[in-house]
């Protein structure tokens, strides 16, 4: 509470939320997202604290919504293709945050700010404030219903309108079900692609008997990862896994989907494709799912060494799979790095470190200097 003179019964609302005890972090965002809809104002998850060395959430910081502001960045974009949406956030500070109690085996109020700098909602506002706006399991399977009755989205949520007693009732807004029906016919189309993609490989099995190819699904059974290696692939990489690059800087658009390509360099430098990976995402544990089922295919004889392009998460995995492997970053992809950090003259210098021919003692020299003088 700030230095205002508060009435008893802010005096009462202020002790009864710092009092509360929830049994999970999610029943304490439940609790203050309740009382942000009654106030007039939205909640997001904001930071979050970990046990240290675990990923054991300790606290958590749920703030209202107009919290911060708008990264200075977005202001001097120059390649915008769309209008810049409205500015929301103004700096509120208003928050609730809450910690696990080990002991007690319960999260209880930490801190708890409930001054906003910006005007608050109307009660019969609230509900299109985002926070409080949810379709559930039954608002999307009637939209569906509704959907392949012929009805378009406008005529479903004039539906919904009159099913619940008008538009504050809904619980959604005409965003919602637009943006519900945009993902849910992404995923029926890539269910769609996904069969075909996976007959194809069962087509390719049965003309290469040593064709390889393996997928994932998630608990809906769509696809998530895939990889596959015909038996040419194999052959090649036998001869030659001195060197094997792991290319993950494509994409497959439509999906956004990431795109690994395992290549090396045959014996007339010529490039070779070893086998080819689509990961879902670009997690550590996609990329251990992907080199463990590359190593599989291989005849489980792993490469020599590997060039990738830096990303985090794929050394990551590097390091648990193919511990043994040599790892080296790609020059081409620190080139672009040194383009965007160096001036013009660091990168005549930098640039005699990474492709200049010297012993390890001379580098070590040489770098020693180059840093000295930048």
């Amino acid at each position: 509470m700030d230095g205002h003179s508060a009435s008893l019964e802010e005096i009462e609302e202020y002790h009864m939320m710092v009092s509360q005890m929830f049994a999970s972090e999610n029943q304490g965002y439940e609790h203050y997202n309740r009382y942000a809809r009654a106030k007039g104002f939205s909640v997001r998850l904001d930071d979050k604290e970990y046990v240290k060395g675990t990923r054991e959430v300790k606290a958590r910081r749920f703030c209202c919504s107009k919290e911060g502001h708008r990264l200075e960045k977005y202001f001097q974009a120059t390649d915008q293709k769309r209008e810049p949406r409205a500015l929301t956030r103004c700096g509120c500070k208003a928050m609730l945050e809450i910690q696990h109690d080990a002991g007690r085996g319960q999260w209880f109020v930490k801190k708890f700010v409930d001054v906003h700098n910006h005007p608050l909602a109307d009660p019969d506002q609230s509900a299109f404030l985002r926070s409080h706006r949810r379709m559930n399991d039954a608002h999307k399977a009637d939209a569906v219903e509704y959907g392949l009755g012929g009805l378009r989205t406008f005529q479903i949520m004039n539906v919904a309108e009159k099913q619940h007693g008008g538009y504050p009732h809904v619980g959604y807004i005409s965003r919602d079900l637009y943006n519900f029906f945009a993902r849910y016919k992404k995923k029926r189309i890539l269910g769609r692609d996904a069969d075909f993609v996976l007959n194809h490989m069962r087509v390719q099995e049965e003309r290469d008997g040593e064709f390889f190819f393996k997928y994932t699904t998630d608990d809906e059974g769509h696809l998530r990862n895939l990889f596959w290696a015909d038996s040419q692939s194999q052959i090649d990489y036998e001869a030659f896994r001195d060197v094997v690059v792991f290319d993950s800087t494509y994409r497959v658009n439509r999906y956004n989907l990431a795109f690994v390509a395992f290549v090396g360099l045959n014996h007339h430098r010529s490039t070779v494709v070893f086998g080819i990976g689509v990961v879902s995402d670009e997690t550590h544990k996609s990329y251990e799912w992907l080199l463990q089922t590359f190593v599989e295919a291989m005849g489980n004889k792993e490469p020599i060494s590997v060039i990738t392009d830096g990303d985090s998460a794929m050394r990551k995995a590097i390091r648990k799979i193919l511990p043994r492997t040599d790892h080296r970053l790609c020059s081409w992809h620190i080139e672009q790095n040194m383009i965007r950090h160096l001036r013009n003259r660091m990168l005549d210098d930098f640039r005699k470190l990474i492709y200049c021919r010297m012993g390890v003692y001379q580098f070590e020299k040489s770098w020693a200097e180059f840093k000295a003088n930048y």
